[in-house]
């Protein structure tokens, strides 16, 4: 398992549960049978790259502990229309209550894994990188950003503590990016690394001279990018960003760029469609 069901996450389930339950189901507990045991089976009906398996037990152990998970494949994993992922059994109350919200999870992270899956193996005969971006679902960064990862991404900076990104506003405050970066160096940890924004070669030399350790080429053309790698010459880490598809990926890349981000693998990946499908325990 690639993350760590935090205190965090499992608030986040809790609140999730909460939204969707409120006071009770009405049509649950007006139809089945409080006894009634059965089994519920997860099934991708779009074929993609499957996350979320590892929240499926907490989701149903918040509704009732006797339910059991058994996951049947693994985050990461490619998967094809009419594959059962998991399956859950218990009361068919239980299962009934928290479907919804475990088919939300799965549903959401899936689909950003298949789309990063997707860009990465674009690239795949490139030495380059891809990666996320804090564009995330406001309180589903950690799952959203183990969700690139479970599609072959890596991670950007998790949020605004732990990398420095100088941008425009932080020139403007400073006056030049070298000013910038020589107060960023003062105040951050000295682990830390420093990205500064560029959106042309005047900005990428300046970036180069303050000692960067990675430079953004902010929405640059093609030719400036390839014109950027070369000016850099290794002296720093290069990210092309802005406007990246799937369609594009490959010539960024072509560039001779470290690392290709995209906002869109956690803010318009679509959703991997998936079912649960209860069968009732008989005799």
């Amino acid at each position: 398992m690639d993350i760590h069901v935090s205190p965090q996450i499992e608030r986040l389930i809790r609140d999730s549960l909460d939204e969707d339950i409120g006071s009770g189901d009405l049509a649950t507990m007006a139809t089945v049978d409080a006894e009634a045991q059965g089994k519920g089976l997860f099934r991708a009906k779009k074929d993609g790259v499957v996350a979320g398996l590892v929240l499926l037990e907490r989701i149903f152990y918040f509704i009732d502990h006797r339910v059991q998970v058994r996951l049947l494949t693994k985050d990461g994993t490619a998967v094809v229309t009419g594959t059962v992922v998991a399956e859950a059994l218990g009361p068919v109350r239980a299962l009934l209550l928290a479907e919804r919200t475990a088919l939300n999870f799965l549903q959401r992270l899936s689909g950003t894994a298949t789309l990063t899956r997707k860009l990465v193996d674009a690239v795949r005969d490139f030495p380059c990188k891809v990666l996320d971006t804090r564009k995330t679902t406001p309180g589903l960064r950690t799952l959203e950003k183990y969700a690139v990862r479970m599609g072959g991404g890596m991670n950007h900076r998790i949020g605004l503590y732990d990398a420095a990104l100088v941008k425009d506003n932080h020139i403007e405050a400073t006056g030049s990016i070298a000013d910038a970066v020589k107060a960023v160096r003062r105040h951050a940890p000295f682990m830390a690394k420093v990205e500064v924004e560029a959106g042309n070669l005047k900005q990428v030399q300046e970036a180069i001279d303050a000692g960067a350790d990675v430079i953004m080429l902010d929405n640059m053309t093609l030719a400036q990018m390839a014109e950027a790698v070369k000016l850099v010459n290794r002296r720093a880490w290069t990210e092309a960003s802005g406007g990246i598809t799937l369609d594009s990926i490959r010539k960024v890349a072509e560039t001779g760029v470290d690392f290709i981000s995209s906002g869109a693998l956690t803010h318009s990946a679509p959703v991997v469609d998936f079912n649960m499908k209860i069968t009732m325990n008989v005799g």
